[in-house]
């Protein structure tokens, strides 16, 4: 079964081959893939280990790996076929919301409203389990609202930045 993921707005055709093996743009790559509980997993990668905290949001997903926040959609052939033949439909277009991966508390939020940022810019810092987590823009947009300030506790999903 072949896959189309996009990647923060770059693409990577994925295919599961009939022998179980991974294929990344054509190329084969060693996956050992765990759910270790709600919403994280555990990956061995080309026997590099990776955690992630995954978040399915509006039929996107939200990735969170290693401080850098992806974001996610994926597409099966049928769905593929679908989508180019609708009217060009852009996921890279409209508001955007990055929502908090984990619980925890802000403590900075490094934008204003009205700031143009790039992708992979730091929006906010969220400390979690101890840890201070950069919150990055998935892509390049226009802060058109802020949802929370410095030292507010937030929730898992809640709002935190919407991008145009």
């Amino acid at each position: 079964m072949k896959y189309l993921a996009t990647v923060n707005g770059q693409k990577f055709e994925i295919e599961l081959d009939k022998d179980g093996r991974l294929l990344i743009n054509g190329q084969a790559r060693e996956v050992d893939f765990r759910h270790i509980s709600e919403a994280l997993y555990s990956a061995l990668i080309n026997n590099k280990s990776v955690e992630a905290l995954v978040e399915r949001q509006e039929g996107r997903y939200q990735v969170l790996i290693e401080g850098d926040l992806y974001e996610v959609e994926v597409l099966d052939e049928r769905q593929q076929r679908l989508m180019s033949a609708s009217s060009g439909f852009s996921v890279a277009q409209g508001e955007i919301t990055v929502r908090s991966p984990m619980p925890g508390l802000i403590v900075t939020v490094r934008v204003g409203e009205g700031d143009h940022v790039r992708k992979g810019q730091a929006l906010v810092v969220l400390e979690s389990m101890k840890m201070e987590n950069e919150i990055k823009a998935p892509r390049d947009g226009k802060v058109e609202r802020i949802h929370v300030e410095k030292g507010q506790a937030v929730e898992q999903n809640q709002a935190l930045i919407t991008l145009s």
